[in-house]
C-alpha cells in the first residue's frame, strides 16, 4: 500500500466506471483494505483526486515550451493534453470540478504561462489565455471519445436541412479522423486568434 498505488487504482477505477461509483469506500474495497487505511497514505478524497490528476498530467508533454516559440509549443502541448484526457475521459468531470493543488499540475501550468510571458503576453492576460485553451482541449478530448453519431436529426432532417446536409458530408472517414480534423481546425484557429490578439495588445499599449 502506498500513495502511488492508491492513485493508480483510483484512476483505473474511474477509467472503468466513470466518476459516479468513485468513493473512498469503493476504492478501499478494490484495494482490499478498510477505508481508514487509506488515510495512512493520503489525506482524504481530495488528496486521492490530486493523485489521479498527477497521473494524467504526467502523460502530457510540456518540453516544447523550453525550446519553441509559444504558438508552436502551445500546439505541441495541446495535442498531448487532448490525448492524455482522451485516454481518461471519465476523469474530466472529476478533475475539472476540484481545486488544483498538486505540484505536478502547478509545474505544468507554470511552464505554459512562463512561455506565454516570454512571448510577450501581459501578466493580466496569462490566465485568460490558459483557460481558453484548456476549455477547448477538454471539449476536444470528449469529442474524441464521443459516439460516432452524436447529432442525429433522423425524421427531423427536413426541418434542419443545412445541418442534415452538413452531417451527411462530414460522415466520410472514421470517427477518430473526423475528431482529428475538427481538433486541427479548432487549434489552428485558436492559435491564430491568440497571435492576432497579442499583436493587437501590443499596438494598444504602444499608443
Amino acid at each position: 500500500m502506498s500513495a502511488e498505488l492508491i492513485a493508480r487504482e483510483a484512476l483505473a477505477m474511474i477509467d472503468a466506471g466513470g466518476t459516479d461509483p468513485f468513493s473512498l469506500p469503493r476504492l478501499a474495497d478494490r484495494l482490499g483494505v478498510r477505508t481508514a487505511s487509506l488515510y495512512n497514505h493520503l489525506d482524504g478524497r481530495l488528496a486521492v483526486i490530486e493523485g489521479v490528476r498527477r497521473l494524467v498530467v504526467e502523460e502530457m508533454d510540456v518540453s516544447a515550451f523550453a525550446v519553441l516559440p509559444w504558438p508552436d509549443a502551445l500546439a505541441a502541448w495541446a495535442r498531448s493534453y487532448r490525448d492524455a484526457f482522451a485516454r481518461h475521459p471519465h476523469a474530466i468531470e472529476l478533475l475539472a470540478t476540484t481545486t488544483i493543488s498538486s505540484p505536478a499540475t502547478l509545474a505544468m501550468y507554470e511552464a505554459v504561462v512562463e512561455a506565454l510571458a516570454r512571448g510577450g503576453w501581459p501578466e493580466r492576460h496569462l490566465v485568460a489565455v490558459l483557460t481558453s485553451v484548456e476549455s477547448f482541449l477538454l471539449g476536444s478530448a470528449l469529442d474524441l471519445v464521443a459516439p460516432p453519431l452524436m447529432i442525429a436529426p433522423s425524421e427531423h432532417a427536413p426541418q434542419v436541412p443545412v445541418l442534415a446536409a452538413a452531417l451527411r458530408a462530414a460522415h466520410g472517414g472514421s470517427k477518430s479522423a473526423r475528431a482529428d480534423q475538427a481538433f486541427d481546425a479548432g487549434l489552428d484557429a485558436l492559435i491564430r486568434g491568440l497571435t492576432a490578439r497579442l499583436a493587437e495588445l501590443g499596438e494598444t499599449e504602444a499608443r
